[in-house]
């Protein structure tokens, strides 16, 4: 053999490791190979850009009647009420019915809404109370969808492969908050521009529908517990959190992080002050940063001690928001905010994970229905949080003290939970009959096929 065949092979073997490092890294996607969750994802991706749109559109609209600030802040109110409630009550009734069932009729409730924003602007009905109506409906269908789509995941995809399906889903949301907006802010500013948002939401929700259509029936589990899905449902899954140091961690730590270190409704104020007003890239660079994350996250679904994963990306989040406070250059602090999504895509995809395989199937809803409360609800408080202490501080001590202090307040409690930090999910996964046997085929009735438990 020559010289130049050894460095022939010494190339390809170099090439190959290189490409095996780079599959090993890339984002996971396995779980399309299952037909339901494949259709389930397209559906819910597209449908997102649309919600996106609608989301944009509303405060615009109100603003452009009233042009009040304070109007514009009843919008946001006005979602977060129905969000908590209907996605505790619905969390419960994804606990006792078909979740396939219950996806669907509330999907198409969410759609209805859509088509009212479209006709209120059509008609030029120009009645502020009105929009806020339908964001308490559209918000409500919303939660209770939410709710049984994420009982749904579990069920139709192997419970290995639980991380990679949320990852999927958790990249292809942060790609429309990205796309979504960017798009909004085009159509609104046309004539009828508000005409253009509704009907394109409402155009992109029938993906939604498509996929909520073609999924198989998810009935509760064969012998398991059937709970009432009223108020004493919904408080028997609170407590079945507050008893169980790993659930209950998982979503303090997503509070702890929302509330202390959103730097969210700081970001008009420090554009102002530091970056001649621009503050688009600021309200882009936390999910252009879940995206990058999302597309590189192979090694997410191989670790096993996601309890200290999880308390890592928190602080990491909590490190890089406080950096970002200090940056006095914008393309510094929009880098070391997508710093911070990165480590928001991690966290969410651990903790949507642990609710959903550390949980039994028959608390699943409700335990998806708080997901939702405390997603919804943390970033909330969060702006107000972050408004109040720079009303009597400044805007960098509350965007860099709370950065901080969720990143020792995350660690200290991360540490001493000790079931938390100690916990194993491969030692945890509960075996389960899979609605998908194979490629997209309902398992069969008299014999189903259980999940495989990994190690």
């Amino acid at each position: 053999m020559t010289h130049s065949d050894d460095h022939s092979d010494d190339h390809s073997d170099g090439s190959s490791g290189l490409r095996r490092l780079l599959d090993r890294q890339a984002i996971d996607t396995r779980p399309l190979r299952v037909a339901p969750y494949r259709r389930l994802l397209v559906g819910q991706g597209t449908s997102f850009i649309g919600s996106m749109l609608t989301q944009v559109a509303v405060p615009v609209q109100v603003y452009d009647l009233t042009r009040s600030s304070l109007d514009v802040g009843y919008v946001g109110l006005a979602g977060l009420l129905p969000i908590v409630g209907f996605g505790l009550w619905g969390g419960a009734i994804a606990d006792v019915v078909d979740r396939r069932v219950l996806y669907l009729w509330s999907s198409l409730l969410g759609w209805a809404v859509t088509l009212a924003f479209l006709a209120q602007t059509l008609l030029d009905v120009r009645s502020v109370p009105l929009i806020l109506g339908l964001v308490v409906m559209q918000a409500g269908a919303f939660a209770v969808a939410s709710s049984a789509r994420g009982a749904i995941i579990p069920r139709i995809v192997p419970t290995e492969l639980v991380p990679a399906a949320n990852t999927l889903n958790f990249t292809v949301g942060n790609v429309g908050q990205v796309v979504g907006p960017l798009l909004a802010g085009v159509l609104v500013v046309l004539p009828h521009g508000f005409v253009y948002a509704y009907g394109a939401d409402g155009l992109l929700f029938t993906s939604a529908l498509w996929s909520a259509f073609r999924l198989p029936s998810v009935p509760p589990l064969a012998g398991a517990a059937r709970p009432g899905a009223g108020a004493g449902a919904v408080l028997e899954g609170l407590r079945f959190i507050a008893v169980r140091p790993v659930l209950l961690m998982s979503f303090a730590v997503d509070i702890t992080a929302m509330v202390l270190a959103m730097p969210r409704s700081l970001f008009p104020e420090v554009a102002a002050m530091r970056y001649g007003g621009n503050v688009g890239p600021l309200y882009a660079a936390i999910a252009i940063g879940a995206v990058v994350a999302g597309v590189s996250s192979g090694w997410i679904g191989r670790v096993r001690r996601q309890g200290v994963a999880l308390v890592v990306a928190i602080a990491g989040w909590g490190g890089a928001i406080a950096l970002a406070g200090l940056a006095h250059q914008l393309w510094l602090a929009v880098v070391l905010l997508a710093l911070a999504g990165a480590f928001d895509l991690v966290s969410a995809v651990y903790r949507q994970t642990i609710l959903q395989t550390y949980a039994p199937d028959e608390m699943r809803g409700r335990m998806q229905g708080v997901f939702i409360a405390v997603v919804a609800g943390g970033p909330r408080l969060g702006d107000v949080r972050a408004g109040a202490t720079a009303a009597f501080s400044s805007a960098t001590v509350s965007w860099v003290g709370g950065g901080l202090v969720c990143l020792v307040v995350v660690v200290i409690a991360g540490v001493l939970v000790r079931p938390f930090w100690h916990y194993d999910a491969r030692a945890d996964l509960r075996p389960e009959a899979p609605v998908v046997a194979r490629e997209g085929g309902p398992a069969g009735a008299g014999s189903p096929k259980p999940q495989s438990p990994v190690g």
